[in-house]
């Protein structure tokens, strides 16, 4: 597929065949794709948990849903053939910036103007969003109830500097096709050049 094909049809998808799974070669693509996603200082401070049974899937909306709400949050309803958590891991960074090369005595994070850790974390989850819909999967970023972290991290033995930033869900899509054009914001309103007031 084209890469401006993938990027023009890129949705989230929240409603998969679950009777299908995901070819296991597609999954070491997406893997593989994820892991190229660039990083501050070659730092590589992701991890990803893959989730490929109902068993864990259970396990993980267990973990997930929260005491009040739970119909809001797509971490406690999800159904799906597979799940990607996508980690950062902080002191990857700190640690690379500390080394001889890059100039810092310390691991302070003081000076760092955003959480790249987080940032590349994101940028790994958009190669794994934008692989599913090249390989003709279906594909849906989600966030975590803050509150239901710990039971996660207990449910699945995360370790504590790994923070999971989200979970890709992936599987065949469901859904009927959406028209999203009419709440696409034009470029004009979202692009600004020279100023931001011009």
């Amino acid at each position: 597929m084209e890469f401006q094909d993938v990027v023009r049809r890129r949705r989230m998808v929240r409603k998969y065949d679950v009777e299908r799974p995901v070819p296991e070669e597609i999954v070491e693509r997406i893997l593989a794709n994820a892991v190229r996603a660039p990083s501050a200082g070659f730092s590589q401070g992701f991890g990803y948990l893959v989730l490929d049974n109902q068993d864990d899937i259970a396990r993980f909306r267990t973990a997930a849903t929260p005491e009040q709400d739970a119909e809001n949050w797509l971490a406690a309803n999800v159904q799906a053939p597979l799940l990607i958590v996508v980690h950062s891991n902080k002191d990857a960074y700190l640690d690379r910036y500390a080394e001889p090369d890059k100039g810092f005595t310390d691991r302070s994070e003081d000076w760092w103007p955003v959480p790249y850790w987080d940032i590349d974390a994101g940028m790994s989850a958009l190669l794994i969003l934008q692989t599913a819909v090249d390989t003709g999967l279906g594909a849906c970023f989600f966030g975590l109830p803050v509150d239901r972290i710990p039971a996660y991290r207990e449910a699945f033995e995360v370790p504590d500097h790994f923070n999971p930033i989200g979970a890709v869900s992936l599987g065949y899509s469901d859904e009927p096709p959406r028209d999203l054009t009419k709440r696409r914001k034009s470029s004009s309103s979202l692009v600004h050049r020279g100023r931001w007031s011009s």
